[in-house]
């Protein structure tokens, strides 16, 4: 085990601090600089067997944006710690850094302004910034000169494995958390003091328990899949796995001849969109529930609800002044599209009555006031498709043919549908009775303003916790799971679990 670290001031110099290895600490960052690896944070690896000061579980931006901002803390000077060598480890279930890889499609741009990367807006002068990353590959000069805020989306997954990539060292890839559960207690209170983070390699079976008196969950979003639908089927696919799945569902010469996509959202469009070009020959139909694809509100009042500081005013509205805020607000980030992709397709389906006579033989359609029923298998010219069941709520259909369900028939469903953020509560369901009302089944976790976890009186020692990031958005605000705070975000963690 290794020694408490020195408080700052009882230490020789920043170079002492940089060059010292602790007791306990792996000499991988010092390893990566002789075997070529372009990068290495000033985060150390410890052993297995050491009690950590956090574990993350989960490596996607909001937990990269947390080593981005204990990097920078350390970078400082490090005054602002509790410790110059923190014992950090970062579980991911992923092989590899990815963010959205199911949606990297081509032409496909951001929705926020690269200066809501991982740091600008905490520290503009980040190592991690978006224009560093560019000025090291080189299309800093280019990237001006094309006039705009918004990056390509496969861009900007780069720029965050750039930023993944100096973190190696304090990653553990392949390895999905099963639970968190009370390893240490304080002898004299029997609060918790130190928590055990259980997780498994997939491929080798190999289980793996590390401690920490720290834990911040950052899982993301589990695609959602709505109920009148099978869970897993072979010709069901969410959006998330759209560009990585696509190729094996249909490799050549068995493209898909017909596709429905289901949902009304960015997504749904984008994926709408593309079919075109990833399969020039298939029709497709996209189903929304309501009567028209709407725009996606970005003006700058109402943009102003993304602010870092307002998660402060979220927080401490009235909880059913804010939940009603928070429904108005929805036209900002759900069911909602860009509206040069709407101005695009419109283009495109406005040609299409040039060229065709009915409707029926445009490659692609929108059918709205549509609700999806079910699915059900069938052949079609020897080939296996589904027939979609939906409900067909539009006037027209309805005067002519009276209230009623329909099918179609496709070789493809794209769901759109997005995703739940849950993952959470099967994790710590060995920590439910620690909760304010005991082991109570039917209660959620509810988190303080900072993000911790609110466990019993006395249930937890102050210097240990349990935070959640990304699944606060009835408390938090919309911004929770999204990208445009999280350089503050994490500034604001690294302050309540480092901080003096």
């Amino acid at each position: 085990m290794s020694p408490h670290a020195l408080p700052y001031h009882e230490r020789d110099d920043k170079s002492d601090r940089d060059q010292a290895i602790p007791n306990g600490a792996l000499e991988s960052n010092h390893a990566s600089h002789t075997t070529g690896k372009a990068h290495s944070s000033l985060l150390q690896r410890y052993d297995d067997d050491e009690i950590h000061d956090l574990i993350c579980v989960g490596f996607g931006p909001a937990s990269l944006a947390i080593a981005v901002a204990l990097h920078d803390a350390l970078e400082g000077d490090g005054s602002t710690l509790r410790t110059l060598h923190p014992k950090v480890r970062f579980l991911e279930r992923q092989r590899q850094f990815a963010w959205h890889a199911g949606m990297l499609l081509p032409g496909a741009k951001m929705q926020i302004t690269f200066i809501k990367d991982l740091a600008t807006l905490r520290n503009p002068r980040s190592v991690f910034t978006f224009l560093s990353y560019l000025h090291e590959k080189g299309r800093l000069v280019q990237f001006t000169n094309l006039g705009t805020f918004l990056p390509q989306r496969i861009e900007y997954e780069d720029y965050m494995k750039w930023c993944a990539g100096w973190f190696d060292d304090v990653v553990d890839y392949n390895q999905s958390v099963q639970s968190v559960d009370v390893s240490e207690t304080d002898p004299k209170t029997g609060a918790a003091t130190v928590f055990r983070v259980t997780s498994l390699d997939p491929a080798s079976g190999q289980e793996v328990s590390l401690k920490a008196r720290h834990v911040v969950i950052a899982t993301g979003g589990k695609p959602s899949v709505p109920a009148c639908l099978p869970l897993d089927h072979p010709r069901i696919i969410h959006s998330s796995q759209y560009a990585t799945s696509i190729t094996q569902m249909f490799p050549p010469g068995k493209h898909p001849r017909s596709v429905a996509v289901i949902g009304a959202g960015q997504s749904a469009a984008e994926v709408f969109n593309n079919i075109p070009s990833r399969f020039p020959e298939a029709k497709s139909r996209l189903l929304i529930r309501g009567a028209a694809l709407r725009p996606s509100d970005d003006s700058p009042f109402v943009n102003e609800i993304f602010d870092p500081n307002r998660v402060d005013d979220v927080y401490s509205q009235d909880p059913e002044i804010r939940k009603q805020e928070i429904a108005r607000d929805k036209a900002t980030n759900y069911s909602v599209v860009r509206l040069e992709l709407l101005e695009h397709m419109y283009d495109m389906m406005y040609s299409y009555r040039i060229q065709y006579d009915s409707e029926d033989q445009w490659p692609m359609r929108i059918l709205n006031h549509c609700t999806v029923t079910g699915v059900s298998d069938c052949e079609r010219d020897d080939r296996p498709a589904v027939k979609l069941h939906f409900q067909n709520n539009s006037g027209d259909y309805c005067a002519h043919k009276g209230p009623g369900s329909e099918t179609l028939t496709v070789d493809l469903v794209v769901l759109a549908s997005g995703y739940r953020r849950d993952a959470h509560e099967d994790i710590l369901r060995p920590l439910r009775y620690l909760m304010p009302d005991g082991d109570a089944q039917s209660k959620r976790w509810s988190v303080r303003r900072d993000y911790s976890v609110e466990f019993a009186n006395g249930a937890v020692r102050s210097d240990a916790g349990v935070w959640l990031q990304g699944c606060n958005e009835q408390t938090h605000g919309l911004s929770d799971s999204l990208l445009s705070i999280l350089a503050n975000r994490g500034g604001e963690m690294v302050g309540s679990i480092f901080g003096q």
